[in-house]
């Protein structure tokens, strides 16, 4: 009898969750059912419900009981999702979280504790990485080695802060996590995976409220330099996309190597060519630039065959730890004053 993914949601907080399920439903995966907290507005019910309809809403343990269930996927509050993670896991489940995949060094430590224990799989979608055809196109171009050994990233993620569409718990640091641990979490993936480093360590990390004075406590601008056993990074993520840009956030990525370099525009090539998954070469052959539609996003494949085989193409454990360690470690850096 052929593998088959059968999918619970748990937690609709975040639209991450439409391509996370949709990667998987793509890869022959089915929703059986569907569960979110109680704080998850009406709204967001509704555009789940008419996403997907006919899949039914369960609770919480109907979800986790439900034995033919191996897969849960998660994009709930984020101070949330360790929790009920970890709850699919023992249920005997593995998981595909959002970013941040939890919120605190316990939480990680906990996290670490029931993957071992359990001995189910914990994967971060970083969508910016995992969701993005222009960088299954640099994979290719670092693999034929025409820019050499990657040294450097340097990644920037700004975001709009569309603060009328937020939610009340996206202003409490202690549910948020804070804008390292949460929006940069996309900016140490992607360095640990150009760079191909199994070890790193946060050199300096800074975060600021420059532009939202009427909420002190808010976190609108932060910056991380990183060094690794595979090379080294800078990532740039910010709050203050103006309303002006065409999309919500002008993401680049600059892949350095010794023989060359690739710039991603990810979502929009400001005032150049429409569309999106931009990338621009840089080599001794000359400069060029690669539309990346149709390149294809790899990932939710690999997956689906990890999930039937034990393997671990799509992400290894390891890089999900680290990546998500890293924010972690920034985060409390920047907050204590240690990294300034």
């Amino acid at each position: 009898m052929a593998f088959a993914i059968r999918i619970g949601v748990i937690g609709i907080d975040h639209n991450h969750i439409y391509g996370m399920l949709n990667g998987m439903l793509n890869v022959g995966g089915v929703v059986v059912g569907w569960s979110t907290g109680g704080e998850t507005p009406e709204t967001l019910r509704h555009v789940f419900r008419q996403s997907y309809p006919g899949v039914p809403e369960m609770s919480v343990e109907a979800i986790l009981e439900d034995e033919s269930i191996n897969l849960v996927l998660c994009a709930g509050i984020n101070s949330e999702r360790a929790g009920t993670a970890m709850d699919a896991m023992r249920h005997g489940k593995d998981v595909l979280v959002d970013k941040p995949g939890c919120t605190s060094q316990q939480q990680l430590a906990d996290i670490r504790k029931t993957v071992a224990e359990t001995g189910r799989r914990w994967t971060v979608c970083f969508s910016e990485r995992l969701l993005v055809q222009s960088v299954t196109v640099a994979d290719q171009i670092i693999a034929e080695g025409r820019i050499g050994k990657v040294v450097q990233t340097v990644g920037l993620g700004p975001h709009r802060l569309n603060a009328h569409l937020r939610q009340p718990w996206f202003w409490d640091r202690g549910r948020f996590g804070g804008i390292l641990t949460d929006i940069c979490a996309h900016q140490f993936d992607q360095f640990l995976h150009f760079t191909g480093s199994t070890q790193a360590n946060v050199v300096t990390a800074h975060i600021g409220n420059v532009a939202n004075p009427d909420r002190p406590d808010f976190q609108d601008f932060g910056e991380v330099i990183l060094a690794g056993n595979g090379g080294r990074g800078y990532a740039r993520v910010d709050w203050l996309t103006p309303d002006g840009l065409p999309t919500w956030g002008d993401g680049r990525m600059t892949i350095v190597g010794t023989e060359g370099y690739i710039e991603l525009r990810k979502y929009i090539d400001i005032a150049g060519q429409p569309g999106t998954d931009h990338v621009f070469v840089v080599d001794k052959a000359g400069v060029s630039r690669v539309d990346a539609a149709g390149a294809g996003t790899p990932f939710f494949g690999r997956l689906a065959r990890d999930l039937e085989q034990g393997t671990e193409t799509a992400m290894p454990q390891a890089h999900a730890f680290l990546a998500t360690d890293l924010a972690l470690q920034a985060q409390r850096m920047a907050e204590t004053g240690a990294g300034q």
